[in-house]
């Protein structure tokens, strides 16, 4: 037996950090890289199993419980449903250098929605890891120890990728750095085949926002050095290093979403916006970023009145202060087409 599970084990009642086999975290060996949503749900999954991960059992929470994670409070059976079906896509591809054995298998062997219990508002969601994770866990001597908060707060799946990623390499001695080809950088972040080709377009949409997120959010400093073979960059040098004062990213995890962009990017701080009352948001950079970072492809203008619908449905204001908030969830939720 690992001692990943030994570690999972002593840290079962902390409940401010999640101890993730470092195979997993290592997202290279994940094909079909989730959403940002899957991903903070696969999180809250690992995190509740604890020491039992490796165990052929069901493993169970309350909707309740999801309900409570950051970007997650909105959610219900129909938007729980596709993102355990992208769980139960993911394919993991578990290398054994020593056993010259090469293991492919899945992430979850099967989930349930017990919705009985729909009327007063509350579900029961279980699940039963999929062998080859159970394995992996089980044989795992290197481990990740997230801040479940700087997880569940981060606002794309290029951060929590390249967080979880480097946070089980920051506790192996003399090592503060890592080379990535930029075909392994964009298999670690999930780019899907076909999205951002240009190195530019990969650098611009994913690598810099992702870095920039995760120093404002975590108590590490992440650096990105392109390296080139005449004007080509061929890899990318992803360096870090542990802050030696955490407490404005702390500072950041306990204040409102409303105006961090702004902080994150050095421009004033802003009061939150109002979603626009009529029209789309062709033209409205602010509000097309929020969607497309939630990989949203419909139409903006059909994104616009759905949203509004929505929002007047549950009497929220167009002006609330989560407004922001609210559209990403909503963009999150329905807007993949």
């Amino acid at each position: 037996m690992g001692k990943t599970l030994d570690v999972a084990r002593d840290r079962a009642f902390d409940q401010t950090a999640t101890v993730l086999p470092a195979e997993v975290a290592r997202g290279v060996h994940m094909r079909n890289a989730p959403s940002l949503r899957a991903l903070k749900l696969m999180h809250l999954m690992i995190g509740t199993a604890g020491g039992r991960m490796a165990d052929e059992v069901q493993h169970d929470m309350r909707l309740s419980d999801i309900r409570k994670i950051d970007g997650m409070a909105h959610h219900d059976r129909a938007s729980l449903t596709p993102l355990f079906a992208e769980l139960a896509a993911v394919v993991i591809e578990y290398d054994e250098p020593e056993r010259q054995v090469v293991t492919i298998g899945g992430l979850m062997d099967e989930a349930r929605i017990d919705y009985r219990d729909e009327v007063s508002g509350d579900l029961l969601v279980s699940w039963w890891f999929g062998r080859t994770f159970r394995r992996m866990a089980a044989e795992s001597n290197h481990w990740a120890i997230l801040d479940r908060q700087t997880v569940f707060h981060l606002g794309s799946k290029y951060s929590v990728l390249l967080f979880q990623h480097v946070a089980s390499l920051v506790n192996l001695d003399r090592i503060t750095a890592k080379t990535f080809t930029v075909p392994e950088l964009r298999a670690l972040l999930g780019v899907p085949e076909g999205k951002l080709k240009r190195f530019a377009d990969l650098n611009k949409w994913a690598v810099q926002p992702a870095i920039a997120e995760i120093n404002q959010l975590s108590r590490l400093t992440l650096t990105a050095t392109p390296n080139k073979i005449g004007r080509t960059v061929a890899s990318v040098t992803i360096g870090w290093q542990v802050k030696d004062d955490p407490t404005p990213a702390k500072r950041e995890l306990q204040g409102h979403s409303a105006g961090r962009k702004a902080r994150r990017n050095g421009s004033a701080e802003t009061v939150a916006r109002s979603f626009p009352a009529t029209g789309g948001i062709e033209f409205d950079a602010h509000w097309r970023d929020l969607k497309r970072a939630e990989g949203c492809n419909m139409d903006n203008t059909m994104i616009a009145d759905k949203f509004r619908a929505w929002c007047a449905g549950r009497g929220l204001a167009l002006d609330a202060r989560n407004i922001e908030r609210a559209f990403s969830d909503f963009c999150g939720i329905v807007g993949r087409a």
